[in-house]
């Protein structure tokens, strides 16, 4: 089934365009769609980041791509192993059979030992059906920490600084465009499930994000913006981490601290997901707090 909504591609730099899914968690309404799904213009042809979670999103971004160019799609970046990024791989490689597709080794790893699977399953069984016929297509070009991938003139700076997101996320930074896609390490307007991550490690790749002279900032989820893309996320996991640390050592439990903690997430409320994920993100920051003691 295509996808019913239509959506734009949205020129947030020279030759940089973002399509803006929906925030909301994978449902029949969005089929799937959720992520910011990107691709960036080179002499050489477009380079692609995060397809998006079905084959039906893969082709709805190929067919923005081709209201811009008709250069094929030489390369595509997926930014961690959650499938809701890179299950649209599908429709690039079958479009371009020769696309070289980069993603971190842990990603592939996962992605060949069941996660891709796994993942086909959930998008199947949230959407009821709407991202049927969807394959998995993994990575097949490793990229980590330090690794410059130069397409048609420009250059792609790696990052990759241990356990954020996951333990697999890679940012992108184009320096000549000034813009920095963040993955999953940050969502903007939209909270992001952190059971796979690392609060400590999280804060400390968005530092390290805001540190490059980036001006535009993708996040995984919600609008393209300045840096405050990354800054409003970041302050809410300090905010949450210092609270949880801060209580802990009172001796409180996760259920004890989080009504305690409520009021000062309070700029955070009206994000999309904050009610369902505040509790978990509590806990899981309990735990990261409780080991970083012992």
């Amino acid at each position: 089934p295509q996808l019913k909504a239509s959506y734009q591609a949205k020129q947030v730099a020279d030759g940089v365009y973002v399509i803006h899914g929906p925030k909301g968690v994978p449902s029949p309404e969005n089929q799937g769609f959720m992520n910011n799904p990107a691709f960036v213009m080179t002499a050489d042809g477009v380079v692609v980041i995060d397809p998006g979670s079905s084959v039906q999103v893969g082709e709805m971004v190929l067919a923005q791509i081709r209201k811009i160019t008709d250069k094929p799609v030489v390369a595509v970046f997926d930014t961690h192993v959650h499938g809701d990024h890179w299950l649209g791989n599908q429709a690039i490689a079958e479009a371009f059979p020769k696309v070289r597709i980069y993603a971190h080794p842990k990603m592939i790893e996962r992605v060949e030992k069941g996660a891709g699977a796994q993942w086909l399953e959930v998008m199947m069984d949230m959407t009821k059906g709407a991202t049927a016929g969807t394959k998995v297509v993994s990575a097949n070009s490793p990229v980590d920490e330090g690794s410059v991938i130069t397409v048609g003139g420009v250059a792609f700076h790696v990052l990759h600084d241990g356990k954020s997101h996951t333990d697999n996320d890679i940012m992108l930074h184009l320096p000549p465009k000034g813009v920095i896609f963040l993955g999953d390490n940050a969502g903007y307007g939209r909270m992001l499930r952190l059971n796979d991550g690392s609060f400590q490690g999280n804060i400390r790749n968005l530092n390290r994000a805001l540190a490059t002279d980036a001006r535009v900032f993708v996040p995984g989820h919600g609008p393209t913006a300045g840096p405050e893309a990354a800054t409003e996320y970041r302050d809410y996991l300090q905010t949450v981490y210092d609270g949880v640390k801060e209580f802990f050592e009172d001796d409180l439990s996760d259920f004890e601290i989080k009504p305690k903690l409520l009021p000062r997430l309070a700029r955070w409320k009206d994000w999309t997901d904050f009610d369902s994920l505040v509790g978990s993100h509590v806990s899981l920051a309990y735990l990261e707090v409780e080991a970083a003691e012992f």
